[in-house]
């Protein structure tokens, strides 16, 4: 068990509903004083994106934001000396894609990640059945690989990535890429449910929390929210204050349920 499962079951275990931020690594203005002012905020956890030319489960406000870190020639070893700067004293996880980890080779990755402090890997692209190598060379180094379970899956299915996620299992609320949505999907509490039987793990609702009433809604079922495009939104106005009070209202929303 790494730091970052062991952190959210205790905030579960404690009662409470984990909050995740995610920022895109590269993106000006996500620099370690950011990464410090989300955990001031309210963060349980930071999710970092190490952007990718080719970010098959992202939508248009975390492309647009990829693409801007990419063309400043935002390299993974950047995003990683940011979170290593950062030194902060909630998890971070980074999320990227399987090409990203196999350029180096995931055993070179892993240990890179290591050692910028980073304690989960989420690889949307990586599918449980493939898991089991990155898993073997990152659980050694105290990284949790986190699973994505998917509205529309089998049973057996969930079964595998209950089994086989560390960290958290990554519940996705709805059918498409990341983005706001109006309504929270009434998939969220079907793929929640479908796993709950097979893990113990803490179970984090993304893709589509827009708003704290999302937020809440979702930790009625849930045992805490990832919330991505609502805060990248906020870079790409350049409204780093907006940002960090956006993240706080949603950290003061569940905090009340």
């Amino acid at each position: 068990m790494g730091v970052l499962e062991t952190h959210l079951r205790e905030v579960r275990d404690g009662g409470r509903k984990a909050f995740a931020p995610y920022v895109t690594g590269g993106f000006p203005g996500v620099d370690a004083s950011l990464l410090r002012d989300l955990v001031t905020a309210g963060a349980d956890a930071i999710e970092v994106g190490i952007p990718h030319s080719d970010p098959i489960m992202d939508g248009g406000v975390v492309q647009e934001a990829s693409r801007v870190a990419l063309e400043a020639g935002t390299h993974p070893s950047d995003v990683l000396a940011v979170i290593a700067e950062a030194d902060v004293d909630v998890p971070v996880a980074v999320m990227t894609y399987a090409n990203i980890v196999r350029g180096p080779g995931p055993g070179t990755f892993c240990a890179e990640a290591a050692a910028a402090g980073v304690s989960g890997l989420i690889v949307p692209d990586l599918p449980v059945d493939e898991a089991a190598e990155l898993e073997a060379l990152a659980a050694p180094l105290g990284l949790d690989v986190v699973l994505l379970a998917a509205p529309g899956s089998a049973p057996a299915r969930y079964a595998a990535i209950g089994a086989a996620s560390h960290g958290f299992v990554y519940c996705v609320a709805t059918y498409g890429v990341t983005g706001a949505r109006e309504e929270l999907s009434a998939t969220a509490r079907e793929v929640v449910e479908a796993v709950r039987p097979h893990t113990d793990l803490p179970l984090l609702v993304g893709v589509g929390i827009a708003t704290p009433a999302h937020a809440v809604a979702a930790c009625a079922f849930a045992d805490g929210v990832i919330v991505g495009s609502a805060i990248v939104a906020r870079l790409l106005e350049e409204d780093r204050d907006g940002l960090l009070a956006l993240a706080a209202s949603f950290h003061e929303a569940i905090g009340r349920t």
